[in-house]
């Protein structure tokens, strides 16, 4: 059985996809990211200082939190207030370590960036958006310190994505929606960087188990999509060319 995907696209084709960037007026970096019909406002936060362990070093710091509206999924779901579900705490940590492959946080300074990712909208996918509309977030509130000396050099060393891909029917699809999310017997999520280099890797069998030969191609399919999504990020950061990295 050939699955067919409920919005009519192609095995290898992403949902549509666009930033909105300078959605909120305070924070150095804002963007309204849609995926589908995900969506998901990512902001940037500057904190003076940096963990204890980095105290005295001159290195900053990025860091990620994430939230769920409780109007983003059909079903209301209560806000987490004091103790965050393990689903939360992993998500943000995954966020954070992605984002931080991006940057030197030698030519940071002791500053804290806090990216603030929150579900408006949820229909799979809200971890792989927080973190391709984290990036531009991020690049965007790069471009105003700069602006106001706050930084004097460009952080930036890479720029990260990030899309999932699943098993649905034994036909690898890219950038999977709810349905097809709930039906995958095998969820990806890819993080790779400008090079199409890896930075993390999360794939499991919900049910049963998957070969190498489908791991490949999973992979491969993922990094299409990749592929696509660092040429939209690049079209949503105005001046690109002033925080694009040597290498």
């Amino acid at each position: 059985m050939i699955w067919q995907r409920p919005d009519g696209r192609q095995v290898n084709q992403l949902r549509p996809i666009s930033f909105e960037p300078d959605f909120t007026r305070f924070a150095p970096g804002s963007v309204l990211t849609k995926c589908g019909d995900t969506k998901v406002l990512c902001t940037v936060s500057v904190t003076p200082g940096v963990p204890k362990f980095l105290e005295g070093t001159g290195q900053g710091w990025l860091t990620a939190e994430y939230r769920m509206l409780p109007s983003a999924t059909q079903q209301r779901q209560p806000r987490e207030f004091m103790k965050l579900s393990g689903r939360t705490q992993e998500i943000q940590r995954l966020i954070g370590r992605s984002l931080r492959a991006a940057l030197d946080m030698s030519l940071l300074g002791e500053i804290t960036l806090t990216i603030d990712a929150d579900v408006l909208q949820a229909d799979a996918g809200t971890r792989t958006t927080a973190i391709t509309g984290g990036f531009v977030a991020l690049a965007n509130a790069v471009s105003k310190l700069m602006q106001q000396g706050v930084l004097q050099k460009s952080p930036i060393i890479g720029q990260i994505a990030a899309v999932s891909v699943g098993l649905v029917e034994g036909e690898p699809l890219l950038d999977l929606n709810y349905i097809e999310d709930v039906a995958a017997t095998v969820d990806f999520n890819l993080v790779m960087n400008h090079h199409l280099a890896i930075v993390e890797v999360q794939g499991t069998a919900e049910s049963g188990y998957f070969t190498r030969e489908q791991m490949n191609q999973l992979l491969d399919c993922g990094e299409k999509g990749i592929q696509q999504l660092l040429i939209s990020q690049r079209g949503a950061i105005p001046n690109w060319d002033e925080l694009y990295f040597a290498d």
